[in-house]
Formats: C-alpha cells, sequence, structure tokens
C-alpha cells in the first residue's frame, strides 16, 4: 500500500543575547515569532521504470523523454519539481526531477515512475519494481540544478 505523509518540525531564527531579564523575556518573545513551520512530505511505495519504448515521446512537461536523464513520473508532485527516490532494498539514492505524469498502471502500490537511468543507478533496472521511499527537496529547482539533472547520466 503507498502512503504519503507531511510532517510539521519548527525551525528558530537567530539568537538573541541581553544582559538583563527584561530584555530577555522580549528577545526570547522575538525569537519565538521568529519561529517558521516548515512541512516535509515523503511517501512510501514501489517504483517501476520505463525506457526503450518511451523514448523521445513528449512528457507532461513537453520536453522529449529521455531514458538516459534523471528524471521521473509522479501523479500529484508539481512538475519540475525535485524528488529524493530511496530504494529500501539497498538504501540507494538519487535525487530526480518530475517531468511527466504517471505512473499509468492503476494500482495503489505504484507511487513513481523512473527512467531507465535512474532505475539502473538505484539498481534495479533488472527487475520490474522495487518498494521505495520518496521525499519532496524542491518544488522550484534553480536552472543550475535543473541543468544538472538533464544531463545523461553517466
Amino acid at each position: 500500500m503507498a502512503t504519503a505523509f507531511c510532517l510539521t518540525s519548527a525551525r528558530t531564527g537567530s539568537s538573541v543575547h541581553a544582559d538583563s531579564a527584561h530584555a530577555e523575556q522580549t528577545a526570547s518573545k522575538a525569537v519565538k515569532s521568529q519561529t517558521v513551520h516548515r512541512q516535509h512530505w515523503f511517501q512510501f511505495g514501489r517504483a517501476s521504470w520505463y525506457g526503450h519504448a518511451l523514448q523521445g515521446l513528449p512528457t507532461a512537461t513537453g520536453e522529449a523523454y529521455d531514458m538516459n536523464a534523471m528524471t521521473c513520473a509522479h501523479r500529484t508532485l508539481p512538475l519540475g519539481s525535485l524528488v529524493r527516490v530511496t530504494n529500501l532494498r539497498n538504501h540507494r539514492s538519487l535525487v530526480l526531477r518530475v517531468n511527466d505524469r504517471g505512473p499509468m498502471v492503476e494500482t495503489h502500490t505504484r507511487v513513481v515512475d523512473l527512467s531507465y537511468a535512474a532505475a539502473k543507478r538505484l539498481g534495479f533496472s533488472h527487475q520490474g519494481t522495487v518498494r521505495v521511499r520518496l521525499d519532496l527537496v524542491d518544488t522550484r529547482p534553480t536552472r543550475t540544478e535543473v541543468a544538472m539533472l538533464t544531463k545523461p547520466a553517466m
């Protein structure tokens, strides 16, 4: 069964040093007001991969599918997002860019389709599927991050 979660954690801003008790109380209130809440999205399920049959066909982003790029397909994550995929069998992980929608197989356990190169690096290109954990890294990656993931795998 596939499962998605969001965890909330608090991170404080800068620390404030003060001499008097009153200044410490004021500083404490200021630090509490600077607390930033962030949610961390992650999901467990099965990953599959796709390769030769779809090479060169358009993806949901409009770009041509490249089986040698570090990309993946997910049903709901924003296109262009970066997601860390971890193979739970061998603990290898990669950061991939979501550039397509899928998996197209209608099953509640299949959560992501990877490019052939990504499946190979994660150690399951000889298998059909593997259990994985997905962790959302960024929904708005920089151009440099996208360029690094667009290059074919070596």
